[in-house]
């Protein structure tokens, strides 16, 4: 009888379960489950509408979608990178953020619209548009892009200028509502003059209507 090799070792296929992580991975974040993404993405949306940015966070999300929060981590970093896959963002505003807040005081009003009318009038057009009109069409979606502009855009150039909370939310609304009128009435209604002036004369005309709601004397709520 053939006496059985020592030292063998018995190989095992790894077990895997789709919502872990495949042990001896190489470095990097895998591109994941599909299904399992387009889970945690629906999910993502439904806790940011419902519940805001703020009041969203990843384990409810994760709970929701039936993974681990670490795997949300995994696939997509932090809540605010979740945040801008869920509502599929033409643009990162923290990667543009700091030149708005390079500016003075004083002039950041007109970096705010020039900053704007740089991304619209760039390529990303199409994908903002996208998003404003289903944004119109769709209540969730309406409640993702106002997240989006007073979450991921406002309060970080508002938390510039030392505040008090319910001052600094009011200022924030006024502001999006001349950013959000400038949008509608640029690139989605077409208005003239304002659909084919000069950006520098928009920056002109209107900046200092932002200036002035943010910085300026302004009757508060």
């Amino acid at each position: 009888m053939r006496a059985p090799r020592t030292g063998a070792r018995r190989r095992h296929a790894p077990a895997e379960d789709s919502l872990s992580a495949v042990p001896n991975r190489r470095p990097g974040r895998r591109p994941g489950n599909p299904d399992t993404r387009v889970a945690v993405l629906a999910a993502a949306r439904a806790a940011f509408a419902e519940r805001g940015f703020d009041g969203a966070t990843i384990r409810a999300i994760a709970t929701a979608a039936g993974v681990d929060p670490a795997l949300v981590h995994h696939y997509f970093g932090s809540k605010d990178q979740l945040f801008l896959a869920a509502i599929e963002a033409p643009v990162d505003p923290a990667h543009l953020i700091p030149e708005v807040l390079a500016a003075d005081r004083d002039e950041l009003g007109g970096a705010v619209v020039g900053l704007l009318l740089k991304v619209w009038d760039g390529p990303m057009r199409p994908a903002g548009l996208a998003l404003v009109r289903s944004a119109v069409a769709n209540e969730w979606t309406a409640k993702l892009l106002r997240e989006f502009l007073v979450t991921q855009v406002l309060r970080r150039v508002l938390a510039t200028l030392d505040l008090p909370r319910a001052e600094r939310d009011a200022r924030g609304a006024l502001v999006a509502s001349q950013l959000i009128g400038l949008v509608m009435g640029r690139y989605v209604l077409q208005v003239e003059p304002l659909s084919s002036a000069a950006p520098e004369w928009l920056v002109a005309a209107i900046g200092p209507t932002v200036q002035r709601y943010l910085t300026g004397d302004v009757p508060l709520p």
